[in-house]
């Protein structure tokens, strides 16, 4: 495996568990936490996340004459993605969660299709298996079956979901797009991450969280840690969006509902239907096939030309 695709399988790969665990976590607090909360919460774990990552490492300049397209590109791609966060909220909360956590998974095959008409990435055939594979698998664990004691207020939730997949595949794309742009730069794109999703998360949280109470310091620990976990997955898609392709950067993050269930077996002992240990065995799948081509593959067992 060449040192390019170390340089973003790595990262990706990271990302994957932050994720999974991140969110695994906020299923074991949610109740604790209301959701506008975690927003507030989740700006302040990103700006401690983004900034050590900012001020740890070199850079160039954050501000040059040369570097206002990439500037405002990541900027409005990291507000674009906190308007999607937004979206995704009011959509649980009017809707069935069975179906909107469903269509949400689905924003990577977006962002694979943007990235081949607009980006013109390309991937061998073995590669197009293994982002099928995870996407499909991302599908199923992000299933559940309807919850017939829940409340749904009308039919907003369906335009709800639907901007939530549209805001997160565009982002997505025009992060990709912005490494393109004279002085990009991964470390300062972090910076515009920390802006972008405080100008949009922060606001939403702070209008909807100041009206349900103070903070206790046992929901500051249980909505600091798993939304640092999160932060840093962001992080990791932020580099490995620099170095690989995003469609499949994008479907190798996103599988981290594998990774939530494992944990929730593990430490929630919750219990896996054969569907989704069917889904994981799709992700994992695709998790092998997507990194290199199957030539590159037998070529490093041996077996190619």
């Amino acid at each position: 495996m060449s040192a390019l695709t170390l340089a973003w399988l790595v990262p990706a790969l990271l990302a994957l568990f932050s994720y999974g665990v991140g969110q695994g976590l906020v299923k074991k607090w949610a109740a604790e936490v209301p959701p506008a909360r975690y927003c507030i919460y989740f700006v302040i774990a990103k700006a401690a996340v983004n900034l050590g990552y900012f001020f740890t490492q070199a850079h160039p300049p954050l501000i040059t004459p040369g570097n206002h397209a990439f500037l405002e590109l990541g900027l409005a791609s990291y507000v674009l993605d906190g308007i999607g966060w937004i979206f995704y909220f009011e959509a649980i909360v009017s809707g069935p969660i069975a179906i909107i956590g469903t269509l949400s998974a689905a924003y990577p095959a977006l962002v694979v299709l943007l990235a081949r008409v607009f980006l013109g990435e390309t991937l061998a055939v073995s590669q197009n298996v293994g982002v099928v594979a995870v996407i499909l698998g991302c599908i199923g664990l992000s299933y559940a079956p309807p919850d017939p004691s829940a409340q749904i207020k009308g039919r907003k939730w369906i335009l709800f979901s639907f901007l939530t997949i549209v805001a997160w595949g565009i982002d997505q794309t025009m992060v990709k797009h912005a490494y393109s742009l004279p002085e990009a730069n991964d470390v300062n794109l972090a910076v515009l991450n920390t802006i972008g999703e405080a100008l949009a998360l922060g606001t939403y949280g702070f209008l909807r969280g100041r009206r349900e109470g103070g903070h206790s310091l046992k929901e500051w620990l249980h909505s600091f840690v798993p939304m640092a976990m999160l932060a840093g997955g962001d992080l990791g898609v932020l580099v490995a969006s620099r170095f690989g392709p995003i469609s499949i950067v994008s479907p190798l993050t996103g599988a981290y509902p594998a990774v939530t269930l494992i944990f929730a077996t593990l430490v929630l002992k919750e219990v896996m239907t054969r569907l989704q240990w069917l889904c994981i065995g799709f992700v994992m799948l695709g998790i092998v096939l997507s990194p290199t081509s199957l030539e590159e593959m037998l070529k490093a067992v041996g077996m190619g030309h």
